[in-house]
C-alpha cells in the first residue's frame, strides 16, 4: 500500500495536570526539527518507503524524500496553518555532504537553513569535521577559510548562519567556558520556549583531533541539567532539549509513543531534569517517536527525509507545560509544494557544481557497488575503496591499506548512461576531502589495531576496518577482550605477518590521527603525510584504470563465531 501522507502514524500526546496558580493563557507552538541533514539539498533514496516505479508500476522503488524545496514548502504550509513555529536542528546540518553542498564549503546548506527560519541547532560531531576555526566561521560569516577555493564562491561575502549552533557540553579546555551558546530562548506567540544543545560527548573519538584539540566535550546530562535553573529563572514556558546522540528501535518511524528505544540516548533522557519533557535527537541515523520515563524522544532519520513535530501547548501565565504531541512527518516531493526561495539556492548551487560533479570518470560492472556489510562486516565498496587507497600509494612502498566504514558515505552508484561513474557519484562516497597519509607498523602494531575493532567506545559497536587485496585475517566476535584475532590468521599475499617485522601500511588522514579510537596508528614511523592526495582522488584514479569496476568479493575479513 503506498504511503504518501504528510503526517504519518497517530500522535503522541503528554498532557500534565498540574494546579494552576492563574487562570490558564494557553498556545500552542508548532515544533519542527531536522537531524542529520549532511547538506542534501536535493532529496535522496528513503530506505524506509517504496512506491510503484513510474517507468514500471507492477515494480517497487524507493521513495526520493526531501530536499529543501520540499523541506520549504512545507513549512510554509505549516506556518499558514499556525504562525507560531519554530524551525531547529539536532546537529549535523552540515558535513560529510555531497558535492552540491560540500564543494562550495556547505554555505548554500547554512543559507539554506537560515532561509527556511531555523532558530537553533544543536552541534553535531560533523560540525567539526573542518575544525572549530572554520565552524566558528561557518557561524559568524567571512571569507577566512581553511579552503579558499570552496569559501565564499556561493556567496561574497558568506554572511555566516542565521540560526545558532548549541553547545552545552562543549567548552575550551583552559577556560572551562562553553564555546558556543549552551542555550538559548525563543519567543513566539507570548510565550517563552528554551532549549539547550548537545552534541555527544565521544565526539574527540569520531572526529580529527587536530580540529578540536583545544576543547572538550562533557558529559551530555550533566552539562544539560546545568543549565535548567537558569532557564527557570527567566520564566520559559517550556524547555526542550537538542541533542546530537541518539539510539534504535524495532518500532517504525511512524509507530507513536514507541516503547522499545535502545542505545545511548536513553541512559541520557533518563539522567535530564524532569522538568525537560521532549527531546530531538539525532546521530544514530534512525526514525523513531518514543517515550523514555516519561518524555517524548524523536528522531526523523536523516538527510531530511523525516522532519519531526512537536504541537506543544503551555500555558503561558504559569509557565507550565500542558501537552505535547509528537510525530514524524515525512518530506515528499511529490506532494508538497516547492519553494521559490529554496528552489533558486537550489539552482544557483547546481550551476556552480554541475560541471564538475557530471564529470564522467569510469565504467561500473553493474549500476551500483554496495557499501552494505556482510556479516563479518567487510562491504563491496569497502574493497574497492582499500584496493583504491593502496594503488594510490604504492610507489611510497605500502603493502596494506585501511578504510574506516564511517568514511564510506553512499554506495557508489553510477549516474550516468552505460553503468558510467561521475565524480559526484565517487566524492558522494567520499565527501571529506582527507587526504592520505603513508606509515610504517609493526606486525604486532598491525594485530593491535585489528584488536582495537573491537574496543570502539562508540555506541558499544564494532568498527571493522575496510582492507585491501591480499591481506586477510579472521576473528571471532565472542572472544575476549584483546584476543578476538587470531594471530595465525593474519597473512600478507598468503604469508603470515611477522609481528616483529615493519609493513608499510596506508590510511587517511582521519584514521592516522587516531581518529574511531584507533590510537595504535599514532605510533606508526616513518610516517609521511600526501598532502596532494585526497581520499577521493584515488577512487578517481583506480576507476580511471579499472574499466567495468566490480565489487569486491568480501572475502578478504572471516568471522569465526
Amino acid at each position: 500500500m503506498q504511503r504518501s501522507l504528510f503526517l504519518i502514524g497517530a500522535a503522541l500526546t503528554l498532557s500534565s495536570c498540574s494546579m494552576m496558580s492563574r487562570a490558564a493563557d494557553p498556545v500552542t507552538i508548532t515544533l519542527v526539527g531536522i537531524n542529520d541533514f549532511h547538506g542534501n539539498l536535493e532529496p535522496t533514496n528513503f530506505n524506509d518507503v517504496m512506491i510503484p516505479d513510474p517507468a514500471d508500476p507492477t515494480k517497487q522503488i524507493r521513495l526520493k524524500a526531501g530536499g529543501i524545496e520540499a523541506i520549504g514548502g512545507y513549512l510554509n504550509q505549516e506556518r499558514a496553518k499556525n504562525p507560531n513555529l519554530l524551525f531547529v536542528g539536532a546537529g549535523d546540518i552540515i558535513g560529510a555532504s555531497p558535492i552540491t553542498s560540500s564543494l562550495l564549503r556547505d554555505e548554500p546548506s547554512t543559507i539554506a537553513m537560515t532561509q527556511l527560519g531555523m532558530k537553533f541547532s544543536s552541534l553535531g560531531n560533523h560540525e567539526f569535521d573542518q575544525g572549530l576555526k572554520e565552524l566558528l566561521r561557518m557561524q559568524n560569516g567571512g571569507c577566512d577559510s581553511n579552503d579558499t577555493a570552496k569559501a565564499c564562491k556561493f556567496e561574497n561575502p558568506y554572511p555566516g548562519a542565521g540560526f545558532k549552533w548549541l553547545g552545552a557540553n562543549v567548552v575550551d579546555k583552559t577556560s572551562g567556558q562553553p564555546v558556543f551558546a549552551p542555550y538559548a530562548v525563543a519567543e513566539v506567540g507570548g510565550a517563552k520556549i528554551g532549549f539547550i544543545g548537545a552534541v555527544l560527548k565521544g565526539t574527540p573519538d569520531i572526529v580529527s583531533p587536530d580540529g578540536i584539540k583545544t576543547l572538550n566535550f562533557l558529559d551530555e546530562a550533566e552539562s544539560i541539567n546545568k543549565y535548567v535553573p537558569e532557564l527557570k529563572k527567566l520564566n520559559v514556558d517550556a524547555v526542550i532539549v537538542l541533542i546530537h546522540q541518539g539510539g534504535q528501535t524495532k518500532d517504525g518511524f511512524s509507530q507513536p509513543a514507541c516503547g522499545t528505544l535502545t542505545g545511548p540516548i536513553v541512559d541520557i533522557v533518563k539522567k535530564l531534569d524532569p522538568s525537560i519533557r521532549a527531546v530531538i535527537s539525532g546521530h544514530s541515523h534512525k526514525g523513531y517517536n518514543c517515550l523514555v520515563d516519561g518524555k517524548v524522544v524523536i528522531q526523523g532519520d536523516y538527510y531530511g527525509h523525516l522532519l519531526q513535530r512537536l504541537d506543544v501547548t503551555v500555558d503561558k501565565a504559569n509557565h507550565q507545560l500542558l501537552k505535547i504531541s509528537a510525530a514524524n512527518v515525512l518530506v515528499d516531493p511529490r506532494t508538497l509544494p516547492a519553494d521559490a526561495a529554496m528552489t533558486a539556492i537550489l539552482t544557483r548551487a547546481r550551476t556552480l557544481t554541475d560541471a564538475v560533479k557530471q564529470t564522467p570518470v569510469g565504467t561500473l560492472a553493474s549500476a551500483a557497488i554496495s557499501r552494505t556489510n556482510n556479516d563479518a562486516g567487510e562491504s563491496a565498496l569497502g574493497d574497492v575503496v582499500a584496493d583504491s587507497q593502496l594503488a594510490a600509494t604504492a610507489a611510497q612502498g605500502a603493502v596494506i591499506a585501511f578504510m574506516n566504514p564511517g568514511g564510506i558515505r553512499a554506495d557508489l552508484t553510477a549516474s550516468a548512461a552505460g553503468n558510467t561513474a561521475t565524480f559526484g557519484d565517487l566524492f558522494t562516497v567520499q565527501p571529506f576531502g582527507n587526504t592520505m597519509v603513508v606509515m610504517d607498523l609493526t606486525g604486532a602494531q598491525i594485530k593491535a589495531v585489528l584488536e582495537q575493532q573491537f574496543s570502539n567506545p562508540q555506541a558499544g559497536s564494532t568498527r571493522i576496518l575496510q582492507v585491501s587485496k591480499s591481506f586477510a585475517y579472521s576473528y571471532d566476535s565472542t572472544a575476549t577482550q584483546g584476543s578476538h584475532v587470531d594471530a595465525a590468521s593474519i597473512k600478507l599475499g598468503g604469508q603470515l605477518v611477522d609481528p616483529a617485522k615493519t609493513y608499510r601500511v596506508t590510511m587517511n588522514a582521519f584514521l592516522a590521527g587516531g581518529g574511531d579510537s584507533f590510537a595504535v596508528f599514532k605510533d606508526g614511523t616513518n610516517v609521511l603525510q600526501l598532502p596532494n592526495l585526497a581520499d577521493v582522488d584515488t577512487s578517481v584514479t583506480y576507476l580511471k584504470a579499472n574499466p567495468g569496476l566490480a565489487g569486491g568479493a568480501q572475502d578478504r575479513i572471516t568471522k569465526t563465531k
